[in-house]
């Protein structure tokens, strides 16, 4: 069984961003781009290094690389729950674009980038399918044109994947399903969906005895600081459901006072104009209490909401 979870950044740097693994890499991108993108052969434009990213060099475990046709390539494994990872994921495309250019291109030379984004966790909502691709589109005819065929973003959703009991009929599926069940995977028996594919294969082998001691308590320190974050997310969720709960029965009993109030209100003087409506609906606590005091005794509308409260 494999000790080493492959969705964990670090460990999938080093399992897809290493030059003895480039063919790992190539495999990943064909299993998702579309048949007329497939790349051969793939320039590692960040490969992984443990010294820098030791000397905080490489804090962003991303994958930047460059196919044989030119096209550029950001792949990212995205493990601690991000809200915002749209945003995220635009400004690393855009990132890299920009990175094309302080090569020396210009403008007209620059090449289609394609962002790649692997999520533990449900991002789009309302989408059952856990593979997910967006480009730019003309809204009036709702086409891709290809006018603006540089961009192209894809998001990976493993929790769909996993909870749709998807079937493995092709490469990505393949992948999906080493990533998400490595710790069940044993190189010498592997699944027979998977032992086909020779680069699912060899990343089964590959991934419990590619870290040497030094790379292991890196590892391991960053699962740490990874369980750290899932701790603090889950003990801010209880605490939101905790504060949301009271929050809710604060607002129950405020709904009640009105409601309350407002049929007082309907008995003493008849059918309520718009302001009084209004007024209520907008009613502070203790102004609701001050009226109900004041309608005890009070001759009209106006004298119950005579406000003396700041």
């Amino acid at each position: 069984m494999c000790k080493i979870n492959p969705r964990v950044d670090f460990a999938f740097k080093k399992l897809f961003g290493s030059e003895e693994n480039k063919d790992l890499l190539i495999s990943l991108i064909n299993a998702i781009v579309s048949e007329d993108q497939q790349v051969v052969e793939v320039e590692l434009k960040n490969p992984y290094n443990l010294a820098a990213y030791q000397a905080g060099k490489m804090s962003i475990l991303d994958i930047k690389a460059k196919s044989e046709q030119g096209r550029w390539f950001n792949v990212e494994m995205q493990i601690s729950e991000d809200y915002n990872f749209d945003k995220r994921a635009i400004y690393y495309w855009a990132k890299l674009v920009t990175e094309q250019l302080s090569e020396g291109m210009m403008f007209k030379e620059l090449k289609k980038t394609i962002s790649i984004n692997i999520l533990d966790f449900n991002f789009i909502p309302n989408i059952l399918e856990f593979h997910n691709c967006y480009k730019i589109i003309n809204t009036a005819t709702g086409q891709d044109d290809r006018l603006h065929d540089v961009f192209e973003l894809h998001y990976i959703e493993l929790k769909k994947f996993i909870t749709s009991n998807h079937k493995i009929t092709n490469a990505l599926d393949r992948w999906s399903t080493f990533l998400t069940q490595a710790h069940k995977l044993d190189r010498d028996h592997v699944p027979k969906e998977l032992s086909d594919d020779l680069a699912i294969v060899k990343a089964i082998s590959a991934v419990d005895r590619m870290f040497n001691e030094e790379e292991r308590l890196v590892y391991e320190t960053r699962m740490q600081s990874l369980a750290d974050v899932e701790s603090k997310i889950a003990s801010a969720a209880q605490k939101g459901r905790e504060v949301g709960r009271e929050e809710g029965r604060r607002e129950g009993r405020e709904e009640g006072e009105k409601i309350l109030l407002q049929r007082m209100l309907v008995r003493r003087f008849g059918e309520m104009p718009d302001w009084v409506l209004e007024r209520l609906q907008y009613a502070r606590p203790e102004q609701l209490r001050q009226w109900a005091e004041q309608l005890l005794d009070a001759r009209s509308l106006e004298v119950v909401f005579s406000d003396k409260l700041k």
